[in-house]
């Protein structure tokens, strides 16, 4: 831990803790992607669709992972940056449980109200049967889901990044090879493709708690099991879930923004619904890497604040924008000028192959500046200004974006749709230059 959070070379800092990060979102990515292929080969636009609708509900799934991993990786970054061991493991602890805890919560209500989650995605006649299937198996893995998205923070925050890294990667490719096995051999569709999921989950959580166990056997404070350290108390509580929400509301106003946006888009059909499903995925790539540098550099900026090290804090958040900013700009290059190609891996009719070519050179206008949006919602998070980063997500995600997709459909129609999230995000980022810049410069002061 101490050999990776006190690296004196600021780039080989950012690369020692952001390159793992954007590893483990590589594999998300190609999971996601593999889900996409290998319902594709059904040539049915409707299971693509489904999938698709699908989406926001996992993200929201996932989220909740976010109140106690995001939130309690912050705490436990600047406690360490203090030099409060025992404090940061009795954190880790807890989130652990809570985590835990949520997850067979949501286990329970998801299965209640299939029906209606199905339908509130934006699934019509065509494709909720397909909706259904994927949504049954999606919340039956939920506690996994939580707990292997909450560890990989988790781990980070106590220097385990390698090991955090290695439970992503196995989950994704266990997840892949299913995939195949299911959809491809068994011919299980979009049941097929949750199930490979939540069993992908399953694998990595068990992976995550072999870790916590053996670093407990060596006495590694950092990390206990033990139901006996479960001795959370109200500031703890408070200032986990206070740095957590606002992360977590990220991931759920996302979901809630790609609702929205999925019901204005089957508007225009499944295969509207399925072209864009299709562009989405690929334009996460750059998204996930963004997130990846951001979310890894994190628990770094964080423990910079602890140590009150303000002026290394601040360059190491300028140099990752940068970074941001240059890998944006090369994946916006390659979609341009090879959208179709990358279309044409996942569909055979080449109006849709041209529709969805078009919605990618759209999309990807916008990823250059997910570097700078990323990393500064990741340095308020952690320095624990939760309502700064609260308020890049609301922006983000309802009040910039939701109302945008309702004017663009209204004057643009599905263009205007598609184009809502370039306009939103180059005019989030510059708010969000308007908020960093002042907070920097009063932080940097006091040192």
């Amino acid at each position: 831990m101490t050999s990776v959070f006190e690296e004196k070379n600021l780039s080989k800092a950012i690369m020692r803790v952001g390159l793992p990060a954007m590893l483990g979102q590589l594999t998300t990515l190609i999971y996601n992607i593999a889900d996409t292929f290998f319902v594709s080969l059904t040539k049915e636009p409707a299971t693509i669709a489904a999938v698709t609708l699908c989406a926001p509900i996992l993200l929201i799934i996932m989220s909740i992972a976010c109140i106690f991993g995001m939130g309690g990786s912050s705490v436990i970054a600047r406690l360490l940056g203090e030099e409060k061991k025992k404090e940061s493991g009795t954190t880790m602890n807890f989130c652990v449980y809570a985590m835990a805890i949520a997850g067979i919560i949501t286990l329970v209500l998801g299965l209640a109200f299939l029906q209606p989650l199905a339908k509130v995605s934006g699934a019509d006649a065509d494709n909720i049967a397909y909706t259904c299937d994927y949504l049954k198996w999606i919340f039956a893995g939920a506690p996994f889901i939580m707990l292997a998205n909450g560890f990989v923070h988790l781990f980070r925050s106590v220097g385990l990044i390698k090991e955090g890294t290695i439970g992503l990667i196995l989950g994704n490719v266990i997840n892949m090879v299913l995939d195949y096995v299911f959809i491809a051999i068994l011919g299980w569709g979009t049941a097929g493709a949750a199930l490979a999921t939540s069993l992908g989950f399953v694998c990595a959580t068990i992976y995550y708690i072999v870790c916590m166990i053996r670093e407990e056997c060596r006495g590694n404070q950092l990390v206990p099991l033990s139901p006996k350290r479960f001795s959370p108390d109200a500031a703890m509580i408070r200032n986990v879930v206070s740095i957590g929400i606002p992360g977590a509301l990220i991931t759920v106003l996302m979901s809630v923004s790609n609702i929205v946006l999925n019901n204005y888009i089957s508007i225009y059909g499944s295969d509207a619904v399925a072209s864009y499903g299709i562009a989405y995925k690929l334009n996460m790539i750059p998204i996930l890497l963004s997130v990846g540098l951001s979310q890894g550099v994190a628990p770094l900026v964080g423990y910079c604040y602890g140590g009150n090290e303000k002026k290394r804090m601040s360059d190491i958040v300028k140099s990752t924008i940068l970074y941001g900013i240059f890998m944006g700009a090369v994946f916006t290059a390659v979609f341009v000028l090879f959208g179709k190609p990358l279309a044409a891996v996942f569909l055979q009719d080449n109006t849709l192959i041209e529709q969805t070519a078009y919605f990618l050179k759209i999309l990807c206008l916008s990823a250059p500046v997910l570097g700078v949006i990323n990393m500064i919602t990741a340095y308020f998070q952690a320095l624990g200004k939760a309502l700064k980063s609260l308020t890049i997500t609301v922006l983000r995600n309802a009040a910039l974006f939701i109302p945008g997709v309702i004017l663009m459909n209204h004057f643009w129609k599905l263009n205007g749709v598609i184009a809502t999230q370039p306009f939103v995000e180059t005019l989030l980022m510059i708010i969000c230059l308007l908020m960093y810049i002042p907070e920097t410069a009063a932080t940097t002061s006091k040192t």
